[in-house]
């Protein structure tokens, strides 16, 4: 049994937003408040976090999320990255650290603006305060194991950042990131039909840095997905009018929202 939840289904900015408040959402539609982008998933007995939210620590008391064994990082954008420090909180209940993994160039970044949570096999844990990051890189297109868990990093294209995105088990799960096309060399990396494919919308129409809705059509089609889910959705992404301008096994995801196979 495998099983996803979408501890945060918004953009950078939330929704509502500061500036612009529901935009094109119906603010009296619960599905239309989010959180910034986080994805929980347990797949092959690996508990794992896709990107650590600023809202992190709601999103972990929201779902009674309570242990960890790895964040996957797709990119360094503050809305992806900057709720890492609530990290620290899941060392002190596991009294242990947390394997991270994120390309050469993120994990750069993670360092720079986050050294002090970060670890090595070598060092001596304090139960009572544990700031405790464990890091691994990756090589683009190189599948690794993690715990049984088969994965297969691989370069999205046209964001203003570079970012990654993750195959599990030749395709059993494949989690796209911002992203504004994927090169045919990454969708060959697929082997198996994927049971769920979670894939991010900014906006409906996309933009230059973000795929469309008719690029998502696209590309689940190309990927023969059986089931796709729309996260990363900003204040123009209205739950009702994505859902009815999308296919019958695409659905746009909303805070909780939790699946199992």
């Amino acid at each position: 049994m495998s099983k996803v939840v979408i501890l945060g289904s918004g953009a950078a900015p939330g929704v509502p937003a500061l500036a612009n408040g529901f935009g094109d959402c119906d603010s009296h539609n619960p599905k239309n408040v989010r959180l910034r982008s986080g994805t929980y998933y347990e797949i092959s007995g690996v508990k794992f976090l896709m990107d650590t939210s600023p809202d992190l620590r709601m999103q972990l008391l929201n779902n009674n999320i309570r242990c960890l064994d790895a964040v996957f990082y797709t990119h360094v954008h503050a809305d992806h990255l900057h709720g890492i420090d609530d990290l620290r909180e899941i060392n002190r209940i596991c009294a242990k650290p947390i394997d991270v993994f994120a390309s050469p160039f993120n994990m750069g970044v993670i360092h720079q603006r986050f050294g002090y949570l970060l670890t090595d096999e070598q060092q001596v844990i304090n139960p009572k305060y544990i700031a405790a990051l464990s890091p691994h890189v990756f090589e683009y297109e190189k599948p690794f194991e993690f715990k049984g868990l088969k994965v297969t990093p691989t370069l999205l294209e046209g964001h203003n950042v570079e970012v990654s995105g993750y195959i599990f088990n030749d395709g059993e799960v494949v989690h796209i990131a911002d992203f504004h096309h994927i090169s045919d060399r990454s969708l060959s990396l697929i082997k198996k039909r994927p049971e769920l494919l979670v894939m991010p919308l900014t906006t409906p129409k996309g933009s230059k840095f973000h795929a469309g809705l008719d690029d998502l059509i696209y590309y689940a089609k190309e990927m023969k997905a059986k089931r796709v889910i729309i996260t990363h959705m900003a204040v123009e992404c209205d739950y009702e009018k994505i859902k009815n301008s999308s296919p019958d096994n695409m659905e746009p995801a909303y805070d909780g929202m939790s699946l199992e196979w």
